[in-house]
């Protein structure tokens, strides 16, 4: 009945906000069970209270890949990681010899950028917003 809402653009939106959210989660999953490591770290780069700021990069990382991954506050979720992505490539990747990372991120942060410019698409949870309102 209503599927004639969903086409090739909101599945290929889907699997975007699906992977560009993986890499999110699996850096606030290793910031968890290597805490220490990632502390010291931070620390080497001379961040003050590296604990905090490994805590809150937790916090941005997984509630940010979750609600992109959803399509919850998409365009929010895609703007906050982009910005902790900025901050996290200018403090730990602006480097010579981190010019793999350097690259990887700024490709990510296009993906975001895109994310933030097309919104969820359909099927999301603000796409099931949309589609209540057609129905």
């Amino acid at each position: 009945m209503i599927s004639w809402l969903v086409d090739v653009d909101d599945i290929l939106a889907l699997l975007g906000r699906l992977l560009l959210s993986m890499i999110f989660l699996a850096a606030a999953f290793s910031k968890i069970t290597g805490f220490e490591a990632t502390v010291k770290y931070m620390e080497s780069y001379g961040i003050m209270g590296a604990s905090f700021f490994c805590a809150l990069a937790v916090a941005v990382e997984a509630l940010g890949a979750i609600a992109l991954a959803l399509g919850y506050y998409t365009r929010w979720s895609a703007g906050l990681l982009g910005a902790f992505l900025i901050a996290a490539t200018f403090i730990f990747h602006s480097a010579p010899d981190q010019r793999i990372h350097l690259l990887k991120n700024l490709a990510i942060l296009g993906g975001l950028l895109h994310v933030m410019s097309a919104g969820a698409g359909a099927l999301s949870m603000e796409g099931r917003k949309l589609v209540r309102n057609y129905l």
